[in-house]
């Protein structure tokens, strides 16, 4: 549009333009044939008739004749004439008065007549054409933002309800959890693109979905044929160790407690897994309601004798409406968590205020660096720290815990404890 209205000022001001030169030349033309047929007149006719201004000069500078009331005004103009064609400029007066600042249009003509050369000039003010340029481009400049500021709207708008059906899916799209994989977007009854891409998208999840729950299925199925096999293992090398421990056999007794626990952390690890497979395949929680400071209390009770004192003296009442299992393993494997990596001490707080509980496990350990307060909440993840330089765990407790959590309409976070860490969890309180 500015390129536009550029465009528009100078067409409109050549075209106006224009019109001056063919008034000046036809003037300076006509007047030039009468000078050389020795018909020109002193006088030429009045300003106030709207012609152009006129002027015949001699070779010697001498103003011979002129339109009234410009003879006695002295030589107006000083361009330089061609023999025989008319030439126009822009220019100003160079004579006495007002007119000395005003710009003319002049057309100049040298002609030979019987007393000798004599140029003519003819001109005409150029203030209507600097009058309707300028009126143009004020018009343009408050114009010009309004109708680009309207199509701007009127475009926003249309492009807005065209992709209204795009936005649509986006916002299904974005409201499918990772967890329930069987909801689909809406198609469009037009076979458009859009009925195309929504089609498509349908068929991708169809696809992922299928993908996931063949894996969950052989976790599920792998985790449950390993535990008979690990039972019958663990027994055999218990019998084993008793009868190292009769005979005196020292040695085959701790290579017999050493594999014992072993199977142990094996236990745990296919525990574990079916617990996530079983979240996994359905994340929907059979809610009780549950007295959350018993189920802690009890758990603290399992905790004790490890080596590290744990505080539950912050434990206040709390009622929640959830699944036992689930947040007895929360707080379980909390309470492990804490207690493999504390140096000395663990503390245990649950309170609530009518609308949450909140339950804290801190220890005084080494602590977990801000960068990954979110990152040891996912799968199979063991920090390179002190933390997790043990044989405690295979990176699921916590990820376990998140996922209960969150199926609770919880939430769990870690932070600094000064020194070492602490969990917070937050559920709904039961009404």
């Amino acid at each position: 549009m500015t390129v536009a209205s550029v465009l528009l000022v100078w067409q409109v001001h050549n075209s106006l333009i224009a019109g001056l030169d063919t008034a000046v030349t036809q003037q300076v033309q006509s007047v030039a044939a009468q000078a050389q047929n020795g018909e020109l007149q002193a006088h030429m006719p009045n300003l106030e008739d709207g012609g152009p201004a006129v002027q015949v000069v001699s070779a010697d500078g001498q103003v011979i004749a002129a339109s009234n009331g410009l003879r006695q005004r002295g030589r107006m103009f000083t361009l330089a004439g061609a023999e025989g064609e008319a030439v126009t400029a822009t220019t100003r007066a160079t004579g006495l008065g007002p007119d000395a600042k005003t710009w003319y249009r002049v057309a100049v003509l040298t002609v030979t007549t019987k007393q000798g050369p004599v140029t003519v000039y003819a001109a005409l003010q150029t203030d209507s054409v600097t009058d309707s340029t300028a009126e143009l481009s004020a018009a343009l400049a408050v114009g010009v933002p309004v109708v680009v500021v309207a199509l701007a709207v009127v475009a926003w708008l249309l492009v807005g309800r065209a992709l209204q059906p795009v936005e649509a899916l986006r916002r299904q799209a974005a409201a499918i959890p990772a967890s329930d994989l069987r909801r689909r977007l809406e198609v469009p009854a037009a076979q458009d693109e859009l009925g195309r891409l929504a089609a498509t998208l349908n068929d991708l999840l169809s696809r992922i979905q299928a993908s996931t729950g063949r894996q969950r299925q052989f976790i599920a199925d792998a985790a449950h044929e390993l535990r008979s096999p690990i039972a019958s293992l663990h027994a055999q090398l218990e019998i084993l160790g008793r009868r190292a421990d009769r005979a005196g056999d020292a040695r085959g007794a701790e290579w017999a407690a050493g594999m014992i626990a072993d199977t142990r952390r094996l236990t745990r690890l296919v525990n574990d897994l079916l617990a996530l497979a079983r979240l996994d395949a359905n994340p929907k929680i059979h809610r009780q309601t549950i007295d959350l400071d018993d189920l802690v209390l009890d758990e603290v009770r399992r905790a004790q004798g490890r080596g590290v004192a744990i505080d539950a003296g912050a434990v206040s009442a709390g009622r929640v409406l959830g699944d036992p299992a689930g947040l007895a393993r929360v707080v379980r494997n909390l309470l492990d968590n804490a207690v493999r990596h504390a140096a000395g001490r663990v503390v245990v707080g649950l309170r609530g205020d009518g609308r949450s509980v909140t339950l804290t496990v801190s220890d005084d350990g080494p602590g977990i660096a801000p960068a990954d307060r979110e990152r040891i909440f996912e799968r199979f993840t063991r920090l390179d720290d002190a933390r997790s330089r043990d044989a405690g765990g295979a990176g699921l407790g916590l990820a376990i815990v998140r996922d209960v959590v969150r199926g609770h309409g919880g939430s769990v976070r870690v932070g600094d404890n000064k020194p070492g860490a602490r969990f917070t969890v937050t559920l709904p309180a039961a009404d």
